[in-house]
């Protein structure tokens, strides 16, 4: 679950740090299926993604949530409650704190992150099984963020400007370390989602890689779908597993800052 959460916040990023796309009263909901040889397409999990304006310390911030959770029937086998958040200034548009709250059977994580964009740094701490908090300040520049943030960033992006077969690097912030995402454009194609219908899309292929670097020729390949209008919210996403496959799809929408005329009726 944690992955496939991270997948739909961390892959894609515009030029443009000052273009992102925050709009309070959004709310994005999903679908995560298991699928296998001797198994249908199952729901097991849901994932929740909701813009609102808040104030905290007498300034008003957007906040974004990114929630997972198991669906009920299957909590009683593994039960999980991930929750992402951030706090973006409404006037840079630059994130100012992230935290994670991830709980998964008997695992337990919690990180945070505060910007200090005027020194180009980040202060980050976390803690595994509720272990004493580790701590480290690293040097960031203007597009190494967050997932969260980079998904938002990503929204901004002309969706003409992209160049088929071209790839490109983002830079995530990862506890005590930068990760490279990389992804690659496919082309335009029509997306079929169960119990929504047909979507016109923007299909990518990315992978979470090292810091040392990234090769399409290796390693675990994720496909993801994304809606072919302004919005360019996650369609949906499938990755391999060791037996079957993992998917995420949208199950409903709401206060879009712009119509979805992707979605074909």
């Amino acid at each position: 679950m944690k992955q496939l959460i991270l997948a739909f916040l961390l892959l894609f990023s515009s030029p443009s740090l000052f273009a992102q796309l925050y709009h309070p009263g959004e709310v994005l909901n999903y679908r995560i299926g298991y699928r296998a040889k001797m198994f249908p397409n199952t729901e097991v999990g849901a994932v929740d993604i909701i813009t609102t304006s808040v104030n905290e310390g007498g300034k008003q911030y957007f906040q974004v949530e990114g929630k997972g959770r198991t669906m009920p029937r299957y909590r009683i086998f593994f039960k999980i409650d991930d929750t992402y958040r951030i706090l973006v200034d409404p006037d840079s548009l630059r994130p100012v704190k992230f935290s994670s709250d991830i709980r998964e059977g008997d695992y337990y994580f919690e990180s945070q992150y505060n910007y200090l964009w005027d020194k180009k740094q980040i202060k980050t701490r976390w803690s595994s099984r509720k272990r004493p908090f580790k701590e480290k300040e690293m040097a960031i520049d203007d597009d190494c963020m967050d997932p969260i943030s980079l998904f938002f960033k990503m929204r901004a992006s002309d969706r003409n400007a992209f160049e088929e077969g071209k790839a490109a690097q983002l830079h995530m912030v990862l506890q005590d370390t930068t990760r490279i995402i990389n992804y690659r454009y496919l082309g335009r194609e029509f997306k079929k989602v169960r119990n929504m219908g047909k979507f016109r899309t923007l299909k990518f292929e990315c992978q979470l890689g090292t810091s040392e670097g990234f090769s399409f020729t290796d390693g675990t390949v994720f496909t993801i779908w994304i809606s072919d209008d302004e919005n360019k919210i996650p369609i949906y996403i499938e990755s391999p597993v060791k037996i079957g496959s993992i998917s995420g799809y949208i199950s409903g929408y709401k206060g879009l800052k712009y119509p979805l005329e992707s979605h074909i009726k």
